[in-house]
């Protein structure tokens, strides 16, 4: 019988530091996928103001936007409501079209507060 050890199996990468209170999007580094089937990217958020419009989406591109832009990852979009205060939220990519993936922050209206964004490939 094999044993599967997760921290051999994935390689954990932090995307994005730390944000503060604010309504500006959050757009996180990429991560490469070459060689690995999927990603987990996953974030908490702190406190939210209500009335804050709040999402996470994932956005590829064939080669990082050197030559093809980043574009929106269909399906992948998460609303956050203003009362998901210190919640956990991921999106799971499974076998992605393009090479390179970036997780994207959408605030507006009111400030949120985000903690680190982690990939889990």
């Amino acid at each position: 019988m094999s044993v599967l050890s997760l921290l051999q199996d994935v390689k954990i990468t932090k995307v994005e530091n730390a944000n503060v209170a604010g309504a500006a999007d959050i757009v996180c580094d990429s991560v490469d996928m070459c060689g690995y089937r999927g990603v987990l990217f996953f974030t908490t958020p702190g406190t939210i103001t209500s009335g804050a419009a709040t999402s996470i989406k994932v956005q590829q591109s064939s080669d990082d936007a050197v030559a093809d832009a980043w574009s929106d990852l269909t399906g992948t979009s998460i609303t956050i409501a203003d009362d998901d205060d210190n919640q956990i939220f991921g999106v799971e990519i499974i076998e992605p079209g393009k090479r390179y993936l970036r997780p994207s922050i959408l605030r507006a209206t009111q400030n949120s507060v985000f903690g680190e964004v982690y990939a889990v490939r």
